[in-house]
């Protein structure tokens, strides 16, 4: 199973986190990029197989700030997919984004953030470690990939653990990458896919 899903992801991995996240963009903006770079990466190899009312929902921790993040597939259109993601940062507010994917390149068509349409950021990601791997979040535990991407303009580095195979949505896990205050920390509490 693995070598299968190791063939819909590697190609993603030096796609797979495209922005330096909190330093040059927000927590959904680089939510978003995961799971549309895994997205693409999926859609080129087999299609994507996500269904309205698709749900994963993430623990977020950045040292000082914690919070939930829920990713659901809100509609599937001619147009593409319209997820949806809802975050509470406790008393730094909360926040919501969405994106429209093409369902066949996975592609981000549109991305919306707070009522205000943004720029997809720029990916300078490329992967250092691509492995097979088993983890455990709250959601359970998981053979997965695990890739560390290295920034080449900053030199950071991130990592992530997916399993698209398993959860939808771009099958992220757990992801770990720097931000503007220090490590953001993304965590699978439960997912549904119908």
């Amino acid at each position: 199973m693995l070598v299968k899903m190791l063939g819909k992801v590697i190609a993603a991995g030096a796609l797979l986190i495209s922005s330096a996240a909190f330093g040059s963009g927000t927590l959904s903006e680089m939510v978003t990029d995961i799971q549309v770079q895994v997205a693409h990466d999926v859609a080129m190899q087999s299609g994507i197989d996500w269904k309205v009312g698709d749900q994963n929902d993430y623990n977020v921790d950045m040292g000082f700030l914690k919070g939930t993040m829920v990713m659901k597939v809100r509609e599937i259109g001619a147009d593409g997919i319209w997820v949806d993601q809802d975050m509470d940062l406790g008393f730094a507010g909360k926040q919501t984004a969405s994106s429209l994917i093409d369902p066949n390149t996975g592609a981000v068509k549109k991305m919306i953030v707070n009522g205000k349409e943004q720029a997809i950021p720029e990916n300078n990601f490329k992967p250092v470690e691509v492995k097979e791997a088993t983890i455990t979040v709250p959601a359970g535990t998981f053979e997965c990939i695990y890739v560390r991407l290295k920034d080449e303009k900053t030199g950071k580095e991130a990592e992530a653990w997916i399993n698209p195979e398993k959860v939808s949505i771009g099958g992220s896990l757990k992801m770990i990458q720097p931000g503007q205050f220090g490590n953001v920390t993304l965590e699978l509490k439960s997912f549904k896919r119908n």
